[in-house]
């Protein structure tokens, strides 16, 4: 399965999410990155440098294996969020010219994405329903 076209159109309108990456000594990391999607995957990264930060170096050690989520929150009152959160495998650097110019790029294809109130409703009397989606093994 794929990323619905309202799903799709939220992650290219939100360039910014949380990256988790491992660690070899198990320690997970989460950071703020620039994200890019292209309708399948997920670029993050660019510069030259950006293989020396530890997200590049966790994947490197061997640990492919990361979490992304991109939200967002509308409103407090009304309580408003949504947002997406993916399973995913990372590859090796890449070189292209991505969003924030020509670097180098970790590409993560889908394993599992969860997407929640991809409408913008306020919550009702229950929290908002995720919609789950297999992209593949993981």
């Amino acid at each position: 399965m794929t990323f619905t076209d309202e799903e799709t159109a939220y992650l290219r309108s939100h360039p910014m999410g949380r990256l988790a990456t491992v660690a070899p000594d198990g320690q997970p990391d989460a950071v703020p990155v620039a994200v890019e999607f292209d309708g399948a995957r997920f670029w993050v990264g660019g510069g030259s440098t950006v293989t020396r930060t530890r997200k590049f170096r966790n994947i490197a050690a061997g640990n492919p294996k990361v979490a992304l989520v991109v939200d967002d929150m509308v409103s407090f009152e009304p309580f408003i969020a949504r947002g997406i959160r993916v399973y995913g495998q990372a590859e090796a650097p890449i070189e292209r010219e991505g969003m924030t110019g020509p670097g180098v790029y970790m590409r993560i294809t889908p394993t599992v994405s969860w997407s929640w109130n991809m409408a913008g409703e306020p919550v009702g009397e229950t929290w908002y329903e995720a919609r789950r989606t297999a992209h593949g093994t993981g």
